[in-house]
């Protein structure tokens, strides 16, 4: 079956399928849609949870002797796959086929992926899941939407916003709906009880070193590494999360792969302009994005401490390759 955020909370109220698909490069919507499902699994007795990223066909085979060892606990387990790319490659398709043709009565799977492009969506490996359990399309929020989107939220939140500084913070948040989300977060601790206004927006975001994180997108999607680099040592001297900078990069390198796939396809772009986007489309089609994929990947391992390393060097090499120049090989491959 195919779900949509509305039908999710009353499909979970039930007992959870096999299988779930959730795609999409909403991180916020994403995250949040994992959550919900992750709640309900565990409410419904599938108390361990093992997460396996994907970055090669091999780790495949980890999956598949993982859906077939019974627990150590003796509990029902959700297996979490974590696929940034949307790619799983002939051997990965194959492997999610078998693995969700008659699934253990034991096991759960949850797939997270970036967006799917509309071919995959009709590819056997999307079909299994949806014949399993469910699949789950994140869609990004639209412009006109965001300020009712802001409103809901902030209501969640118990959180009153005038008009004024909705539009601001939709402005400044530029359809960043995790940046949004922190800031209605903090604001609600400043609110105690009160009206946000356009002046109380100003001050909270003027404070707030997060959002430089937007700056550190654009430096590096117009191939500035000087000055990518610099608000990059900034952001790690000022406390910000490396989650929020690794965020931002990775946004822009799917942006400009994308953006180029749209309009290679005859597709407009939704994307604004920005002198910024036209620089990263002249070295677009020579980019490494196989290796840009993998450098995001090992840079969000290493942040949670799942790998050996530093994340912000990481993104550092990343920022170097994105600007089309040479960096040090990846860790167990030789230089191009």
């Amino acid at each position: 079956m195919k779900l949509t955020f509305d039908t999710l909370r009353s499909h979970l109220a039930g007992e959870p399928a096999r299988a779930y698909l959730v795609s999409g490069d909403e991180a916020l919507l994403v995250g949040e849609a994992a959550d919900v499902i992750r709640a309900s699994v565990r409410r419904a007795g599938f108390e361990e949870r093992e997460v396996h990223f994907i970055e090669r066909v091999a780790d495949w085979e980890g999956v598949r002797a993982s859906s077939n060892n019974l627990s150590l606990f003796g509990s029902r387990k959700l297996i979490e796959l974590r696929l940034p790319s949307g790619k799983p490659g002939v051997g990965g398709a194959n492997a999610i086929v078998e693995l969700l043709t008659n699934p253990s009565p034991d096991n759960v799977y949850l797939m997270l992926t970036g967006k799917l492009e509309r071919e995959q969506n009709n590819s056997a490996w999307v079909k299994a899941f949806e014949s399993a359990g469910a699949w789950l399309p994140v869609w990004p929020v639209e412009v006109s939407r965001l300020p009712q989107w802001l409103r809901t939220r902030a209501s969640s939140l118990d959180l009153e916003l005038d008009d004024a500084a909705v539009q601001f913070i939709v402005e400044h948040t530029e359809g960043n709906l995790l940046a949004a989300q922190q800031e209605l977060e903090k604001l609600k601790l400043l609110a105690q009880g009160r009206k946000i206004d356009l002046t109380a927006v100003r001050a909270s975001l003027g404070d707030s070193a997060r959002f430089d994180v937007f700056q550190l997108g654009e430096a590096a999607l117009g191939g500035d590494v000087p000055r990518a680099l610099r608000i990059l040592a900034g952001l790690r001297s000022e406390g910000v999360e490396a989650t929020l900078a690794l965020w931002s990069l990775a946004r822009e390198v799917h942006n400009t792969w994308a953006t180029t796939q749209r309009e290679g396809a005859g597709a407009r772009s939704w994307q604004r302009p920005s002198p910024a986007l036209e620089t990263a489309k002249r070295r677009a089609g020579k980019l490494p994005y196989a290796r840009l994929a993998a450098r995001i990947a090992r840079a969000d391992r290493m942040i949670k401490g799942q790998l050996g390393g530093d994340a912000w060097d990481e993104m550092s090499l990343l920022i170097v390759e994105f600007a089309g120049r040479r960096a040090l090989p990846l860790a167990g491959t030789r230089a191009a």
